[in-house]
């Protein structure tokens, strides 16, 4: 399992005009194949009077699944300049629809192949795209003389904190990249000669979006 993947989190639509072709970039994250189809047949649907409707989408950790279409356009110069550009900024499930309206010019092989790259940079300069992590929910317990020193070093590792309860004894709690878990429950426990509970909750994945953490469905 990666312990970290780049997605995006919210989907967006781009457009650019080249030789008065609109080429409108709609992007989508899926969880699945049949989630980018659903998603292919709803932009079709949408824009049933257009000339071309490319997709490209990849699915999967390790991109496992990635499928294109030029839809009608020469071989080459639509969905696989578009599967390129998902994969170049390393994306993980999300898929690509850009719809073409012609505009009465050929652009030629590579005036589409730019085109096309182009209309999906453009959809994704809308989306929100964030880092996803798989973490650790941490529940640190300790007396009020240890919780400066706690909060000091969750500070330096940069660790979310969700939230804290303060009754006859302090709690925080944080989630943890799973990645980092053990090095920080050296540090806590150096740092509180061993005088703080850790407790492990339940795996998830999260992502920072827009300075927010948000706890994404697995």
């Amino acid at each position: 399992m990666l312990l970290e993947c780049k997605i995006v989190y919210r989907g967006g639509q781009g457009e650019i005009v080249e030789k008065k072709s609109r080429f409108i970039a709609t992007v989508r994250p899926v969880s699945n194949e049949e989630e980018a189809l659903a998603f292919i047949e709803e932009m079709r649907k949408k824009y049933w009077d257009a000339r071309h409707n490319c997709f490209a989408y990849v699915i999967g950790e390790r991109n496992e699944l990635a499928r294109f279409s030029d839809d009608g356009e020469p071989g080459g110069t639509a969905g696989k300049p578009m599967l390129d550009v998902l994969l170049g900024e390393e994306l993980h499930n999300v898929a690509v629809v850009v719809t073409r309206y012609f505009g009465g010019t050929l652009l030629g092989t590579g005036g589409l192949v730019r085109a096309y790259s182009k209309a999906v940079k453009a959809g994704l300069m809308e989306s929100i795209i964030g880092v996803r992590t798989v973490g650790v929910k941490l529940t640190i317990g300790m007396e009020y003389t240890l919780l400066g020193k706690v909060q000091y070093i969750l500070g330096e590792r940069k660790i979310p904190i969700l939230d804290s309860a303060y009754t006859d004894k302090a709690e925080i709690f944080c989630l943890v990249p799973a990645g980092g878990l053990a090095d920080l429950k050296a540090d806590l426990i150096e740092g509180t000669s061993g005088k703080a509970l850790l407790t492990e909750g339940e795996a998830c994945h999260f992502a920072e979006i827009e300075g927010d953490i948000k706890i994404l469905e697995s």
